[in-house]
């Protein structure tokens, strides 16, 4: 079962990535150009979000199902923090991806509320930005890509 949660969360994560960046860069495309925003906009926006959130409980799942878990009562916390492997499926992946979800969520909800294109546009943005570079900062690219 552990095997194969990890393989989804791993090949769902290339599809995060790919609408995510997607969705950034079309927000930071047309706030700087001046578009409106259109359906198409708000769909992508959406979609982005879904995917994120299924990727969320694949991967708290996939946390809680890990046999990496037990090393918290095996070793304990403070030897996990001067594990760096350890340290980044245990602590920083989860706590930093969780993080991003949040921001990606946030973005979502707040250019909702929004009357204009370019503060709709503005808010995708920042907040979608942001989740990018925290999901890409906490990536293990040295197993993933393997």
């Amino acid at each position: 079962m552990y095997e194969t949660i990890q393989s989804l969360h791993s090949y769902w994560a290339f599809l995060v990535l790919f609408i995510l960046i997607i969705a950034t860069v079309n927000a930071i495309y047309k706030s700087a150009t001046g578009k409106e925003y259109k359906a198409t906009d708000f769909r992508l926006s959406l979609f982005t979000l879904i995917v994120s959130h299924i990727q969320l409980l694949m991967g708290l799942l996939l946390y809680f199902v890990s046999p990496r878990l037990q090393l918290f009562g095996e070793i304990g916390m403070g030897a996990i923090m001067k594990d760096p492997v350890s340290r980044l499926y245990l602590v920083e992946h989860p706590l930093v991806n969780i993080i991003a979800i949040a921001l990606i969520t946030i973005g979502y909800s707040k250019h909702k509320k929004k009357l204009t294109s370019s503060a709709k546009l503005k808010k995708i943005a920042i907040f979608y930005t942001l989740g990018l570079v925290l999901l890409l900062s906490r990536i293990p690219w040295s197993t993933w890509l393997s």
